[in-house]
């Protein structure tokens, strides 16, 4: 209370100097005495005497003190967070101030609205009063340059435009540091964050908001450091930093508690309503005061204003019921509010255990592949070695298991990988019955292993050349064919793709793969495409297979805007169908001849390998050494970097994605600014985050997917040694 007490001794002397120092212009010092409040926070006492400057302006019919305490008011609306109320009252002093010569106070009214409008989210509202604000500085010729470009790159932002955005904020980025742009400059560091994030270079966004936080550390903004908080934990959880993010995120919730707090304290909900109803009952005083001025001039107007008096007096009676009436909705809203924001923490909850699940699947089908690509390359180093006779079947039974896994681990990252929203659809020309004439000699093999008669059946109708995603087709036939001829024996499995419709622009088709296998029971052919779903286990154990293909197959067809059904008699066969709109191609389909490599380019070159892993060293160099290739290891990136720099005697490089440190995709980068000749190949187990585009954009010329094939493993280098 002590301190209470000083405070308000305090606040007394300054009000009776300024009450001296403003005792010939009282509307000045009643704007000084609501200044004095709002820094303070006692923002109730600002608008009270805000509101008393602009009445006694009012009084003394001066149009400059009225604009001055219309601005005193507009800004503490503003400082509010009352942006609609702000924009009135600027309004009003832009008003006034339009009658007389520009001013800078003008000025600040136009760039305060347009702030407003950007709050409010109403873009070209606000780009106006920027505009406006700009042409009165032209006129004064006072730079106010870098606020206004920085919100006309975030108008551009918000229109798309990034690239002009981009080159506004560049532009105040470039400013030296003074301390009148810290906040200016470090807005448009996050902004610039926003729009490499947007386009997933997460690495340069992360690098912008780092810098961005260093700035606000000294211009001491707190709603955009918690801005900047939020974003630096959002990428570094795509960048997979989690402890940092998780770091970041605390942070920022913590800023976020605090600051809901402070502006708590600044006016109470209940404060500003009695502050709008307060002006509105003095309103209607002065129309009562006004009525009786009248009635004692005449008494004919006494008696018509004592009934107006009355109406007035019910009027009141209504607008109070109406008041408590919108007090108690209001509070209904709240509530519906509080309702509404649990709803969506339950759907947020929901969607982070979805993608907590996506992510803890990918990451250790992603690890597995690591020490699975030791078991298979030491497997097939083993087989190629010359091994007795009884040793191969136990390699081959390894190999066949490690192959069996490798399928299990790709599928449950594809799963992941759609459900994720991490795949799109392509949309290229291709000949449908090539691609299933393909599928059907790629799988004749396993259609002569079980004796079983595999046809197609294709629409004449069909046209040559259709526009769409053959990848996901071919995934799909594939599961359907191969799970086919895996159950059936002895008996025909036909493939039929039968034109539905044929429009201007697209065809309709409706394909069918047919079987007289030991077909599925009706209990289970509604859970069919649960994941991990199969007959029986019975039906597991004699067949085998993971269970998962079905389930990529819907979520494929479903991804390409059909839908799968079956029908089936168990013992009598098996039928999928589904239908598929796909778009009219245009362009002639010219069937590349793959291209063939000879060992003999692959002796005596000399291969730099970066790889941490001491077992996969081993395996790459042996597999290496058995072409006649001589190869250097180094177990970290920055290391490789100081070596290229150094040794020109090298004619390829296998990099690995993952490395301790700095990680290979920044390794090439660093690689590229003085070397751009040297084939660089990425070696990766290819995650839910990672795709063969993303790492070629960093300067890899090719990809080797671990674990290594090794007949792909020696063409890929082949190919880049050519």
């Amino acid at each position: 209370m002590r301190w209470l007490f000083l405070l308000l001794l305090f606040q007394t002397l300054v009000y009776g100097q300024r009450k001296v120092a403003f005792s010939k212009d009282s509307t000045a010092y009643y704007i000084d005495l609501a200044n004095f409040n709002k820094k303070i926070n006692n923002y109730k006492s600002s608008l009270y005497f805000s509101q008393k400057a602009i009445n006694y302006a009012l009084s003394k019919g001066n149009s400059k003190q009225k604009a001055d305490a219309l601005f005193s008011l507009g800004s503490t609306y503003f400082e509010l967070k009352k942006y609609e109320d702000a924009i009135e009252f600027f309004s009003k002093c832009s008003t006034i101030q339009s009658s007389v010569p520009p001013n800078s106070q003008q000025a600040i009214c136009y760039y305060n609205i347009g702030m407003c409008y950007m709050n409010l989210e109403e873009f070209p509202k606000a780009e106006h009063n920027f505009n406006k604000a700009q042409a009165v500085y032209n006129i004064l010729k006072i730079d106010a340059s870098e606020p206004l470009k920085l919100q006309k790159g975030i108008l551009y932002k918000a229109k798309g435009k990034t690239d002009l955005a981009a080159k506004l904020f560049n532009q105040i980025v470039s400013k030296s540091d003074i301390e009148d742009i810290y906040k200016t400059k470090a807005e448009a560091l996050y902004q610039l964050g926003t729009i490499e994030e947007s386009l997933n270079h997460n690495n340069l966004a992360l690098n912008y908001y780092n810098r961005a936080l260093n700035l606000n550390d000294r211009s001491k903004n707190l709603d955009q450091k918690a801005a900047i908080l939020l974003a630096l934990s959002r990428t570094n959880e795509k960048l997979l930093n989690l402890k940092k993010s998780h770091d970041y995120l605390k942070e920022h919730l913590a800023l976020k508690d605090s600051l809901s707090e402070a502006s708590q304290q600044k006016l109470d909900a209940n404060d500003y309503q009695e502050f709008k109803e307060s002006e509105r009952m003095k309103a209607i005083e002065q129309m009562t005061k006004e009525s009786e001025a009248q009635k004692r001039t005449n008494k004919f107007v006494k008696l018509i204003s004592i009934l107006a008096i009355a109406l007035i007096s019910i009027l009141s009676l209504l607008s109070l019921s109406l008041y408590k009436n919108n007090i108690i909705r209001t509070r209904s809203n709240e509530l519906l509010k509080e309702k509404n924001f649990e709803l969506q923490m339950a759907k947020d909850k929901a969607e982070k255990a979805s993608k907590a699940r996506a992510e803890f699947l990918s990451t250790v089908s992603h690890e597995l592949r690591t020490p699975l690509n030791a078991i298979n390359g030491i497997t097939h180093l083993l087989i190629e070695d010359n091994p007795k006779q009884t040793q191969l079947h136990y390699l081959n039974s390894l190999k066949f298991s490690g192959n069996y896994l490798l399928t299990f681990i790709n599928e449950i990252l594809e799963i992941n990988r759609i459900d994720s929203s991490n795949i799109e659809i392509e949309y290229i020309d291709f000949n449908l019955k090539r691609l299933l004439q393909d599928i059907q000699n790629s799988m004749s093999e396993i259609a002569s292993k079980n004796n079983n008669k595999f046809t197609l059946e294709i629409d004449q109708d069909i046209p040559e050349v259709l526009l769409g995603d053959p990848t996901k087709l071919s995934q799909i036939f594939i599961n359907l064919i191969n799970n086919a001829l895996k159950f059936t024996k002895n008996g025909e499995v036909t493939v039929i793709a039968q034109l539905v419709e044929k429009g201007g622009d697209f065809s309709r088709i409706n394909f069918a793969i047919n079987d007289t296998g030991i077909g599925i029971p009706e209990e289970k052919q509604e859970t069919i495409f649960d994941s991990f779903s199969q007959g029986s286990i019975e039906i597991n154990r004699k067949y085998g297979g993971t269970g998962l293909g079905l389930t990529i197959v819907k979520k494929l067809v479903d991804l390409l805007g059909g839908e799968i059904g079956l029908k089936s008699e168990v013992g009598v066969g098996t039928s999928f169908a589904f239908e598929l709109n796909l778009l009219n191609g245009c362009k002639e389909i010219i069937q590349e001849k793959p291209k063939s490599y000879s060992d003999d380019v692959l002796i005596g070159k000399n291969v730099l390998v970066v790889e941490d892993n001491k077992i996969n060293q081993m395996v790459t160099k042996k597999m290496l050494e058995n072409k006649g290739m001589q190869c250097k290891i180094i177990d970290n990136g920055e290391e490789a970097i100081e070596v290229m720099k150094t040794d020109n005697n090298f004619d390829l490089v296998l990099m690995d994605v993952h490395l301790p440190g700095i990680n290979g995709t920044i390794a090439t980068q660093h690689i590229r600014e003085f070397n751009t000749e040297m084939p660089i190949i990425a070696l990766t187990a290819i995650s839910l985050n990672e795709n063969r585009e993303m790492l070629l954009s960093f300067g890899m010329t090719d990809v080797i997917t671990k674990p290594f094939e090794p007949e792909n493993f020696y063409r890929v280098i082949a190919m880049n040694l050519v």
